[in-house]
């Protein structure tokens, strides 16, 4: 029952699921088609408890169909309730309507005169939109407010399964935030609650309490907003996101040029995290927790503000426009992080996208025809397009790439980007080899698999087969590495379906043979790129980790086996510590702990696990308070459900060993006192009470369904998550339908104008 990070990309397909594949890819009626220009929306939540929002949206359009229009159609979300419209300055007639492949409201205006081609007009919509229950994408709440694209909350003409795609144009956006919130949104801020983005971009805002973390000299015009009360870690982990993302704008600028008109922030968000639009991200509260950057956020923040050029100084549109928005911003993001923190990392970003992409690779469609509606969309257009451009630089020349994309990306009178535009300059810039590539990259399926045979003695060297079961040739580095550690690399150019040889001139005896090592080409499959073939290194590291507890000696082994494959696998490093810690060989746990923590830039998981497995020594060699806080700062980082569970489980024994409990706020004890006499009513209007509004509406109706006779909450320990946010981990013991158990979890309460009340419950699992 924890609240998952609501990340854009994968959050669209609530939207998407009603829309079948086959419609992915229409031919365009003849008529009019609308391209927004601006939009300009100012919003009013809705006053006392009703929990809705009051807009006014106007739009900009042009006519960029092939023939005139009479009526201008805009879709929006299908609670809204849309009370006028008006167009050219008059009231207009207003049909109202329900998008059968998308479920989403159509409101049609019937304009005032025929728009002609390259016409414009101006539309106006007044509704009110109420929120049912609270979400990542639409929440109202004593929070704080949030409404992103995806919900729909505003009108436009094109949804992301459009012919066109998503609408992305300027907008000015007035917030009325309630007293003692601030808004945020995108672009410059205009006065109180009102944001000009001067960007292409989709409208959104947020209303909650923060405060700011300025950056200054190169990162001035970079801010992070965290929560109040935010601790002095707090604030410092901000002002390193601040040098971050403040180094990623002028790395960019030195490949793309100036760099785009808009402030960058950084914003904590309880929900939501992962979403960017014209400079702003929103990030979860535990990544300013965390006592380093970890890879997931670096990432984040570099695509984020990639898109400030990709797609923000001008529009990227048409077929295949994931392709250029999120993997050309991906590659680009790539290219950053070697500059940061060097090749290793970036390398090892790379082998994370082609093993994710290498699982949707089987069912993907071409990747320049995908739009939202394919089911492996996001993998697709991130990991495959970013790997895409990485060949094609890789073919064409660094400069002479980045060079053709700076072409493409300069704005000129407003001309959008479009993968075929972007296509034809790099292949300009490229030449016959990159000009070839581009065909079977964009247009057909993946089918690549690239094979490499044992080596075989030869006069004067050794030679290994190479097979390419893919439908187009590949031109690819194979490298040999002797018994001795030297390593040689011959390039090979092996025929679509074909059979090539790689040789390699040494008198030494070659141990192993890999093709295409640094993983340039998308690929079906990627574990027959080596040989002497050895288990897959995902799946060994795995069964490593489930052997840990029962069998680590032989986790050690398996976990040794794929570090010597794959040096760099932190998640093996992870493994082999933790095996080395079940058989109690604790120095060296610690130094492989402290090598996988080490790292410039390791995963959230990593960074969880490594302070869990440090905690662990602690406690082995007898100091449960220093281990205490180490598996306090594990919790901190919060990195997923099993190393944050982990976490709490062991800091409440380190701290009992240590005699350190903090004793739990009060406040909060008596707010779940308040919710076990509400449970126990059976009244769901009691329930409800206890809970802040819009949150938790399954819970309230699973209590009160199952009718529990006995309920009881017993606080363990609490812990501030800013001024306004307190985590509770509690014990339960729960007797309904004639069954008693125990359960533990963790159960977030917020401060609200009636008090404490249950916001969220992170964790619930059964004590057996």
């Amino acid at each position: 029952m924890r609240t998952l990070f609501a990340l854009l990309r994968t959050l669209s397909l609530c939207l998407l699921v009603a829309v079948p594949a086959a419609l992915a890819r229409q031919t365009p009626a003849a008529g009019a088609a609308w391209q927004v220009l601006r939009y300009e929306l100012t919003v009013t939540p809705s006053a006392g408890d009703e929990r809705a929002i009051k807009v006014r949206a106007a739009i900009s359009a042009r006519n960029v169909g092939s023939g005139a229009g009479n009526t201008f159609t805009v879709r929006l979300a299908p609670e809204a309730k849309v009370e006028g419209a008006s167009a050219g300055g008059g009231a207009a007639r207003l049909d109202r309507g329900t998008e059968a492949r998308t479920r989403l409201q159509t409101a049609r205006v019937t304009l005032p005169a025929r728009v002609e081609v390259g016409g414009e007009t101006n539309v106006v919509f007044d509704y009110t939109l109420p929120v049912t229950d609270n979400s990542g994408l639409a929440s109202v709440s004593p929070e704080g407010t949030q409404f992103l694209p995806l919900s729909f909350w505003y009108p436009t003409p094109n949804s992301p399964v459009s012919q066109r795609g998503a609408d992305y144009a300027p907008f000015r956006l007035t917030v009325a935030a309630p007293a003692g919130e601030t808004a945020v949104s995108a672009g410059r801020a205009a006065g109180a609650g009102q944001f000009e983005l001067a960007l292409h971009g989709q409208p959104f805002f947020l209303t909650g309490r923060w405060e700011a973390v300025e950056g200054s000299g190169e990162a001035r015009n970079v801010s992070a907003l965290v929560p109040p009360g935010a601790t002095a870690e707090e604030r410092k982990a901000a002002a390193s996101l601040v040098e971050l993302a403040a180094a990623a704008r002028a790395f960019y600028a030195g490949l793309l040029g100036p760099a785009p008109d808009a402030p960058v922030r950084l914003v904590s968000v309880n929900r939501g995290a992962g979403f960017d639009m014209g400079g702003t991200i929103l990030l979860d509260g535990a990544v300013f927790r965390r006592p380093k950057i970890d890879s997931v956020t670096a990432l984040r923040v570099a695509d984020a503000v990639a898109r400030l050029w990709v797609g923000g100084a001008a529009p990227v549109q048409g077929e295949g426009a994931g392709a250029v928005r999120e993997g050309l911003a991906r590659h680009l993001s790539t290219l950053f992080v070697e500059k940061q923190f060097g090749r290793d990392e970036a390398e090892a970003e790379r082998l994370r996208m082609a093993l994710a992409y290498a699982t949707v690779a089987r069912r993907d469609a071409p990747l320049g025809q995908l739009n939202p509606a394919y089911e492996t969309y996001f993998n697709s257009v991130v990991n495959k397009g970013a790997l895409v451009w990485r060949l094609l630089m890789d073919a064409a020349g660094r400069e002479q790439f980045l060079s053709a994309v700076r072409g493409v990306l300069a704005p000129a009178g407003g001309r959008a980007v479009t993968l075929a535009a972007l296509r034809g300059r790099v292949a300009e810039a490229g030449g016959e080899r990159v000009a070839r590539l581009m065909p079977p990259l964009f247009d057909l399926p993946t089918d690549t698999d690239l094979l490499v045979g044992l080596p075989q003695q030869r006069p004067g060297g050794w030679l290994s087969n190479l097979r390419n079961a893919g439908s187009f040739e590949v031109e690819v580095p194979v490298r040999a590495t002797t018994e001795a550690g030297e390593q040689l690399t011959v390039t090979v150019r092996i025929p679509a379906k074909d059979f090539g040889e790689a040789f390699f001139k040494t008198a030494g005896r070659i141990a192993r043979v890999e093709v295409d090592p640094d993983k340039l080409y998308p690929q079906l499959d990627y574990a027959n790129d080596l040989v002497p073939q050895g288990p897959n290194p995902d799946e060994s590291t795995e069964q490593a980790r489930i052997l840990v507890a029962q069998q680590p000696a032989r986790a050690e082994t398996l976990a040794r086996e794929v570090l010597a494959r794959a040096p760099g696998k932190e998640e093996a490093r992870v493994v082999l510590a933790r095996a080395l810690l079940e058989q109690n060989k604790l120095d060296d746990a610690e130094r492989e702990f402290r090598a996988a923590l080490d790292r410039p830039l390791p995963t959230p998981s990593t960074l969880a696990w490594t302070h869990i497995g440090l905690g662990e020594v602690l406690v082995r060699r007898g100091r449960p308070a220093e281990a205490a806080r180490l598996f306090d700062a594990a919790v901190k980082i919060d990195a997923e459900y099993a190393s944050t569970l982990a976490a709490r489980a062991a800091r409440l024994r380190a701290e009992a060993a240590a005699g350190s409990t903090p004793a739990p706020d009060e406040q909060i004890r008596t707010a779940a006192q308040q919710l076990d006499a509400a449970i126990l009513t059976g009244k769901k209007v009691g329930v409800e009470a206890q809970l802040v509004a819009g949150e938790l509406s399954r819970f309230a109706a699973g209590v009160v369904g199952t009718q529990p006779d006995v309920w009881q909450t017993r606080v363990l320990r609490t812990e501030p998550l800013g001024a306004n946010r307190i985590a509770a981990d509690v014990s339960l013991n729960i007797r309904s339908l004639g069954q008693t158990r125990a359960s533990t979890a963790v159960f977030v309460f917020a401060r609200t104008p009636a008090g404490w009340r249950l916001a969220d419950i992170q964790f619930l699992e059964e004590v057996r």
